[in-house]
């Protein structure tokens, strides 16, 4: 009798194991739909709010469309302030950020070649100063490089910001890490026995395989830039060089959209008016995301497993 009940205990296990899987699953996907309504119920919000009138926008649905005159309206609001100076923070944005993703990507991507294939010395002291540099945070930096900027006369100069934002140690080591776990050493030896110097290497050999790094450093400096407030904050004071996220808070404290007291104007700028500014910075963001969400998950693959 017992050799004929013991074959029943497997099933009853095995049920018992795909049903607390099931209940696992659905706390998961439960827990993952709540965070993502969260997230999304601010973002339709924003993109919403532009196409109604500023009572409509306090008084109606959240979530309900006003029209699309609206955002047509609201954009031509913004153009009343200062000169209509904030088209001027767009191109300014989209310049600082182009320049710093194409510096930064570049920089990175040989720094972390430098540092895993090359034979110059101290590259072990140049690892440990690129890792110490991931942990210093940036307000701890703000007085000696505002000195700098002031010593080379570059405050209140674009290429203040580049340069600094240009500083990549995150990418240089996320570089180092792809170079050493993706490309067997081997290689570079028999390149180097072919009369390859680590410039031909780079160029010839590491480059070319390096696409889904490329990839997804520029997709880091793009992100890590685009809405960067706090470094144009101190090395930008003129209304002219802003970018989008500084002319924004400005746009914020001078209006009376948000700010009813001192410093208002009688400018027409509303909640509309903020929210379609706030879409400028957020959009483009999300557009990025979507276009490179392939490469960025294959870059992030690339390296994990070493053949």
């Amino acid at each position: 009798m017992a050799l004929l009940e013991k074959p029943e205990v497997a099933p009853v296990k095995n049920r018992k194991i795909r049903a607390q899987s099931r209940w696992g699953l659905a706390l998961v996907n439960g827990w993952l739909i709540f965070f993502a309504i969260i997230s999304v119920i601010p973002m339709l919000w924003l993109i919403l709010a532009p196409s109604k009138t500023d009572p409509q926008v306090t008084h109606r649905n959240p979530l309900s469309f006003g029209s699309f005159h609206g955002y047509v309206k609201a954009w031509k609001n913004l153009q009343f302030f200062d000169g209509g100076v904030i088209g001027q923070w767009v191109i300014n944005s989209v310049m600082y950020t182009a320049a710093i993703v194409v510096i930064g990507t570049i920089t990175a991507s040989l720094a972390g070649f430098v540092i895993s294939a090359s034979k110059i010395r101290f590259k072990r002291t140049f690892l440990i100063s690129t890792l110490i540099m991931m942990l210093v945070p940036p307000v701890a930096l703000v007085i000696p490089l505002f000195v700098e900027m002031d010593k080379v006369s570059l405050i209140d100069n674009p290429w203040s910001v580049i340069l600094i934002s240009s500083l990549y140690p995150f990418g240089a080591f996320l570089s180092y890490i792809y170079y050493t776990t993706t490309i067997p050493p081997e290689l570079y030896e028999s390149a180097r026995l072919d009369g390859c110097n680590d410039i031909k290497l780079y160029t010839k050999i590491a480059l070319p395989l390096s696409w889904p790094l490329i990839s997804l450093l520029a997709f880091f400096a793009f992100i890590g830039n685009w809405a960067n407030y706090f470094m144009p904050y101190i090395f930008l004071p003129s209304s002219q060089n802003y970018t989008l996220p500084l002319g924004l808070g400005f746009l914020f404290y001078s209006t009376p959209a948000i700010n009813p007291g001192v410093g208002a104007t009688s400018v027409p700028i509303l909640k509309p008016e903020i929210a379609l500014a706030g879409v400028l910075v957020a959009v483009p963001i999300m557009i990025v995301f979507m276009v490179s969400q392939k490469r960025l998950v294959r870059g992030m693959l690339a390296g994990s497993i070493k053949s």
